[in-house]
């Protein structure tokens, strides 16, 4: 086993806990804003990592990836991890598909600005010779950037299929039946080469863009 791997792995997993902290409270918040107070009811919306916490998705299986990655398995691929599920009760929007469509939207948006946030900070610390904080400023951007464009896929249940769903009209019944198979089209997904370079490419391009607008 790599230790230098496992040591890289569980760094990056411990910069995604607050990433996806962020991300499930944008979900929460803004379908509380728009008139839905389930998840609101249920502590989400919080920045409290515990709350967004799921004990196989968040904790077990990124850590068993990233035993699988330093022991150089191929396996490792296979493996996904996941936050907490935001509830959302329909019945409870005022405008149900484009209150959907905008509570789906929300945790991109927070990738998108917690990763302009850190670009920012690391310009400031370029700039005031605080370079500890530079290359973990980055990484962590760098990280939201994907989590934004790999959530942004339109496979049932990320976010981007709920995006899609509303814009074609699909039927809510529908849409819960596709997602019964969804676990297995994000694998089968992030497997095919063309996905992953789609969202690699999205990410770098957005990342160097943000770093350009601060001068980096």
């Amino acid at each position: 086993m790599s230790e230098k791997a496992l040591i890289d792995g569980l760094i990056t997993y411990l910069c995604f806990i607050p990433i996806l902290t962020f991300h499930e409270f944008a979900h929460a918040w803004v379908a509380w804003k728009c008139g839905d107070d389930t998840a609101r009811a249920q502590g989400r919306c919080s920045l409290n990592p515990v709350v967004h916490m799921d004990m196989i998705g968040t904790i077990v299986l990124p850590l068993l990836a990233i035993s699988l990655a330093a022991s150089g398995s191929g396996l490792a691929g296979f493996i996904i991890g996941w936050g907490k599920p935001v509830p959302v009760n329909l019945n409870n929007l005022r405008h149900v598909r484009r209150d959907d469509t905008l509570v789906a939207l929300a945790g991109p948006a927070m990738n998108v600005l917690l990763a302009l946030v850190l670009v920012l900070v690391a310009k400031l610390s370029v700039l005031a010779e605080v370079k500890v904080l530079i290359d973990p400023c980055l990484l962590v951007a760098k990280l939201s950037l994907f989590l934004c464009f790999f959530n942004l896929l339109p496979i049932p249940p990320l976010d981007g299929s709920h995006v899609v769903k509303n814009a074609i009209n699909m039927s809510h019944e529908t849409y819960w039946k596709l997602c019964q198979y969804g676990f297995i089209m994000v694998i089968v997904a992030i497997n095919i080469p063309g996905v992953s370079r789609a969202v690699a490419v999205a990410t770098f391009g957005a990342f160097r863009f943000m770093a350009g607008m601060f001068g980096l």
